[in-house]
């Protein structure tokens, strides 16, 4: 991949704002490595296992109404494993020790992540050729996997003796 080297140096940067960072990865949102910095944590199995938090992800927030993925913060006994949305078609995964500062950690993990999904999806974008124009772009579109569709609610009156209580339920 030749936007491997861009990658690498965003990754770099990155470090040195949050030298607490103790690995990177960029990854496919279908798992695939697209560049690592990972010492000590073998990368193809991080990149499936972000591809299938990032499933999970993706569905809780389609499924609750909070929109689309942005990012996934996993904290365990040794420290953080943050996943942000890179572009339309990758993600960005970052390990940090447990001290630290997880508002530093979003912040620089953020921006990295939209430099990181620029690279990822210039190089992407196909390149079309039409009789109008030379080249025309897709605009960029955050992460989904399927369409949002309306959950409506319905009310059921229960006649249970003279309480004339009302119970609200959402079709699924």
């Amino acid at each position: 991949m030749a936007a491997e080297p861009p990658i690498l140096d965003e990754f770099r940067r990155l470090r040195s704002r949050v030298p607490q960072l103790t690995g990177a990865l960029a990854a496919g949102v279908d798992g695939l490595v697209l560049a690592h910095d990972t010492p000590g944590v073998e990368p193809d199995g991080l990149a499936a296992l972000t591809a299938a938090a990032l499933g999970v992800a993706v569905r809780v927030a389609d499924a609750t109404g909070r929109g689309d993925f942005r990012e996934l913060l996993v904290r365990g006994a040794g420290g953080y494993v943050a996943t942000y949305a890179a572009g339309r078609t990758a993600v960005l995964t970052l390990l940090a020790q447990d001290n630290v500062n997880v508002g530093r950690l979003h912040l620089e993990g953020r921006r990295a992540g939209a430099r990181i999904g620029e690279l990822v999806d210039a190089e992407a974008v196909p390149l079309r050729r039409g009789p109008a124009k030379d080249v025309a772009e897709e605009p960029a579109r955050p992460l989904t996997t399927r369409p949002r569709t309306a959950r409506a609610s319905r009310t059921t009156a229960t006649n249970a003796g003279s309480s004339g209580n009302a119970r609200t339920t959402t079709d699924s």
